[in-house]
């Protein structure tokens, strides 16, 4: 019975251990790009969010939305012969600089007014 409950004790410490020293971010079907597909997700959400509210206008969001495909499309030819860490690094770079051009645009006090939502003079 002792022998049972150490040999238990042994293998949850292990699990937990090992799951511990896993690395953010990896997962069980993919590496870490599951997580850059749900930060692209994110990033279109908020992009969208912006117009709908009104916190972006057609140009900020057009510029906004231009960029997005641009590191789509860089990450889609990055995927043909897999990705290096080089590669990874850079996507990682160009999503933390749009993501500061979506938060920066998005609270610059550029409104875009919609049909009964005019300015106030």
């Amino acid at each position: 019975m002792k022998t049972m409950i150490v040999t238990l004790a042994a293998a949850t410490a292990l699990t937990a251990g090992a799951a511990a020293a896993q690395p953010y971010g990896y997962g069980r079907h993919d590496n870490r790009w599951t997580d850059i597909d749900r930060r692209q997700e994110q990033l279109a959400f908020r992009i969208d969010q912006g117009v709908r509210s009104g916190q972006l206008t057609r140009r900020e969001a057009y510029r906004l939305k231009t960029e997005f495909n641009r590191v789509a499309r860089l990450e889609a030819r990055y995927r043909v012969n897999g990705l290096s860490g080089w590669e990874r690094a850079d996507l990682d770079r160009r999503m933390d600089i749009l993501s500061n051009d979506v938060r920066l645009s998005r609270r610059d006090d550029e409104r875009r007014y919609g049909y009964n939502d005019y300015p106030r003079y």
